[in-house]
């Protein structure tokens, strides 16, 4: 029997689509979701969603902590507003789409990023959350002079972020989780309001100058 793919010690008895191996129980129990990349139809998963997103959550919380306080120092406040308003907007869309995946995300926000590209490359037919972020976005930004520059600095690290804590499993839903288990667990009341936004149609309004990362309870409006 081969060994765990994980920790490379004890035997590996479950099949792991996510790490194409066999992976120990013990390994497979404290890092599915949390660190491995888990297949949204791996037999092995729990079947409690918010368990799962509450366990990404923990995890989430550290790296976008990390992430925010680098983006801060280098960028600024205005930023870290855009890439809060990024998650806000993921958010409202996916909260309660059990069928989502982190590449949804990623496509979205790789055609946002295209749109402010000089070179102008025709798109076929684009998925709905390609075509609602874009939506956002313009509501987001209207009767202001967007910073092009900026925004496509904030969307390359935010991609850049994104896929990492995604990591590489191609049907990977780690991004999602955590986002969204973050949100639910530390800020109920953002995940409250973003919710009702998504069921009456509302625009996500951010204030200005805020440092998302220090005050997150207050920047989203209904």
């Amino acid at each position: 029997m081969s060994k765990c793919m994980y920790c490379h010690e004890r035997k590996g008895k479950r099949p792991c689509p996510a790490l194409r191996g066999a992976i120990c129980s013990q390994c497979c129990g404290t890092h599915r979701v949390v660190s491995i990349a888990c297949h949204s139809d791996c037999v092995y998963l729990d079947t409690n969603v918010e368990y799962q997103q509450k366990r990404a959550g923990d995890q989430f919380e550290q790296e976008r902590r990390a992430f925010y306080k680098e983006l801060l120092e280098q960028s600024g406040d205005k930023a870290a507003e855009m890439f809060y308003f990024l998650e806000a907007v993921t958010f409202k869309h996916f909260h309660a789409r059990s069928d989502a995946q982190d590449g949804d995300v990623i496509a979205a926000i790789q055609a946002l990023r295209r749109s402010f590209s000089p070179i102008h490359v025709p798109e076929g037919m684009a998925p709905p959350f390609t075509e609602a972020l874009k939506k956002e976005y313009q509501a987001f930004m209207e009767g202001e002079k967007p910073d092009t520059q900026l925004v496509s600095e904030v969307l390359d690290r935010g991609l850049t972020f994104i896929t990492g804590f995604s990591g590489d499993g191609l049907r990977s839903k780690r991004f999602l989780n955590g986002l969204i288990g973050f949100l639910k667990g530390r800020h109920p009341d953002v995940a409250e309001k973003l919710t009702r936004l998504g069921a009456t149609g509302g625009r996500i309004i951010l204030p200005g100058g805020v440092p998302m990362e220090k005050q997150p309870a207050r920047s989203v409006q209904g």
